[in-house]
């Protein structure tokens, strides 16, 4: 499967942006999905992931309550909806891929594919 992540850009602080996350090639709803970032000097943090239905999904703390991830399988895409940004929310962001589904994105690296990032700025 190939990703393609869009949607970045440079928002105010308490702003929103919606990234999305087009998928090809492959069977869409086989894969967990799954959006990362990595903010300047740290590490790669996975901010939320869901389900091959989309029926469970999973939130970092540092976004849950202000961010929502979706999937149209119809569509073969993934979105993240992220609102209340502040400026640590700064990132690359990337979507990923993998079939072995939601859990592994707790506790391994997607293995499957990852889009190219999407620079997200929030400035205060």
């Amino acid at each position: 499967v190939q990703l393609q992540a869009s949607g970045g850009g440079l928002v105010q602080a308490g702003g929103s942006l919606r990234l999305s996350c087009a998928a090809s090639g492959r069977t869409f709803s086989d894969y967990g999905m799954g959006w990362f970032r990595r903010a300047p000097g740290k590490e790669r943090e996975l901010v939320a992931a869901i389900s091959w239905s989309g029926g469970s999904t999973y939130y970092a703390d540092s976004v849950k309550g202000r961010s929502t991830i979706s999937r149209d399988n119809d569509k073969n895409t993934v979105s993240l909806q992220m609102s209340s940004l502040k400026p640590e929310d700064t990132a690359v962001y990337y979507c990923a891929a993998d079939e072995r589904g939601l859990g592994y994105f707790l506790t391994d690296i997607p293995r499957d594919a990852w889009g190219q990032g999407t620079l997200v700025t929030v400035s205060s």
